[in-house]
């Protein structure tokens, strides 16, 4: 069995974590400006952003189901197998939910959400103002919690790779 990731998964990985990165700090900063049309436009990338996270975690979900993840040391501890299958399984829930609910809330605000500002998106579920503030609150929890799980996921890597000397880093294509 491959000490490594497939191709795929590398790139899915990598992908995804580099929109999420650029998707939390731009909703972090549009949601604190006035109303305008940068504002409008500011919004409409983090849709998009959101949306082709929510395709790519759909693919990379797939690929994962149909090829094996490459196995981890036999000598890492118990708990710590534990905690990072809860953790994986953990991000993909969040970076399924995340976009799920910003979709969710825009719909429930009154705001289609048009991909790519070509493709119109079915809305999810019928205008509600009350809705649409329960959905936005869920919405920011869920981001703040999946980048506490992202720092998590970086520390523990990075913990592996410098301070145990274990290659992780190179299970998903970085390092030697």
């Amino acid at each position: 069995m491959s000490l490594r990731y497939t191709a795929p998964a590398v790139v899915l990985h990598w992908l995804i974590a580099g929109l999420i990165f650029i998707a939390f700090p731009l909703g972090v900063y549009m949601s604190d400006l006035p109303l305008s049309p940068t504002r409008l436009q500011l919004y409409s990338y983090h849709k998009w952003i959101g949306i082709s996270v929510l395709l790519l975690v759909g693919l990379r979900i797939v690929w994962r189901l149909t090829h094996r993840p490459p196995a981890l040391p036999d000598d890492l501890p118990r708990w710590q197998r534990a905690a990072s299958h809860a953790v994986h399984g953990l991000l993909y829930l969040l970076i399924l939910a995340v976009p799920l609910t910003g979709w969710l809330m825009s719909s429930a605000k009154g705001f289609q959400t048009v991909w790519f500002g070509v493709l119109p998106l079915p809305d999810l579920v019928e205008k509600n103002r009350e809705l649409g503030q329960v959905l936005g609150n869920a919405h920011q929890f869920l981001n703040y919690l999946l980048l506490a799980l992202v720092i998590l996921h970086v520390v523990a890597a990075l913990k592996h790779h410098f301070h145990e000397r274990r290659p992780f880093l190179q299970r998903m294509g970085l390092g030697k």
